[in-house]
């Protein structure tokens, strides 16, 4: 396969700039197959049954973005991709000449830190003093918004860049796909008997990388680290047993499930995962997924089209450009039957 597979045209003026005015309000394309049923976000208990299982990441969105200086008086930018413990950090680091090991920056005129060592394209920081790395960043950074929104974070982006569940802070990138979620849409969907569960993938900035090869098998994704708690695995065998549906509300979720599986069901509940999902992958936990629409030529992209189909995933895309549906993180939903097996 090649990257150029993936490829579609998308007006720009599809691409969301800022959330729908109320949360939730947002439209939901049903893929069933060839099937496409055109819906609203509030509808999607429609589509769901009593003992399916809804698979959430619980990840919070951290305010990675942080301004400085190098001791030199050179500007730098960094992008916090990981916290590894209260005072280091991986991070991306944007400046005129790359800080070597040892060099002195300085974040916000207040935060000393020292780059310890490069790793790839990553520096390791350490800050200095006190504060931890999360007290630092939530004083003196600025949310991260994907590289397609071109306004400048506010207070808005700041509620409606985050999940209403979200509670473990660590990612640089919203799971978008539960943005959609509104706690009455959750209470009704309880109702009806759709179970809930949780787990933790920290979504790192490589989510915006662009492919850099032609051939689809050249490329190497990037690491994210997850955590599948007990009683989720335990949730997901049940419904499983019960003869329920488990649905992954969006591609984190859906890797995360994934990744844990590869040398057994749910095997591996916490680990370091750059699996790689493309068309012809056999799904081994998730049943159903829930998730937003991707950029063109990208890995998530690749995902959707292993999990309904390449066809069905042209056809999709057509029919969402076409109703002008509203693209990427603030934009619309798909409900995704998986490709049928013969």
């Amino acid at each position: 396969m090649q990257v150029a597979d993936f490829d579609y045209h998308l007006p720009e003026s599809l691409i969301a700039q800022f959330p729908p005015e109320v949360r939730g309000a947002s439209r939901l394309l049903h893929i069933d197959g060839l099937t496409r049923q055109d819906s609203h976000f509030r509808q999607l208990p429609q589509f769901l049954r009593a003992g399916d299982v809804l698979i959430f990441n619980d990840t919070k969105v951290i305010k990675a973005r942080v301004f400085g200086k190098k001791d030199s008086g050179g500007a730098i930018e960094a992008l916090i991709e990981r916290v590894l413990d209260e005072h280091t950090a991986l991070a991306h680091i944007r400046s005129s000449k790359a800080p070597k090991p040892g060099a002195k920056l300085i974040f916000a005129d207040r935060w000393p830190a020292t780059m310890i060592e490069r790793k790839d394209d990553l520096f390791k920081l350490r800050f200095d003093g006190d504060e931890s790395v999360l007290d630092i960043l939530e004083q003196a950074g600025q949310l991260p918004l994907p590289p397609y929104i071109t306004h400048t974070p506010d207070e808005e982006d700041a509620k409606r860049y985050q999940t209403i569940y979200a509670r473990d802070p660590g990612a640089v990138a919203a799971p978008t796909a539960g943005l959609h979620f509104t706690p009455e849409l959750l209470a009704e969907l309880h109702a009806m008997g759709v179970k809930t569960g949780y787990l933790t993938l920290h979504v790192g900035a490589g989510t915006f990388q662009p492919i850099r090869v032609d051939d689809v098998s050249e490329h190497v994704m990037h690491f994210e680290r997850y955590s599948i708690p007990e009683t989720t695995v335990a949730l997901i065998e049940a419904t499983k047993s019960a003869g329920g549906r488990v649905i992954a509300v969006g591609t984190t979720s859906l890797r995360a499930l994934e990744a844990a599986s590869q040398n057994g069901f749910l095997a591996e509940p916490i680990g370091d995962t750059n699996i790689f999902i493309t068309p012809g992958y056999q799904f081994k936990v998730v049943d159903r997924l829930i998730t937003n629409f991707h950029l063109p030529k990208s890995t998530l992209l690749m995902l959707v089209a292993a999990f309904v189909g390449f066809e069905t995933m042209q056809a999709a895309y057509q029919h969402a450009v076409e109703h002008e549906y509203r693209f990427f993180s603030y934009g619309d939903a798909m409900l995704l039957e998986p490709k049928a097996t013969s």
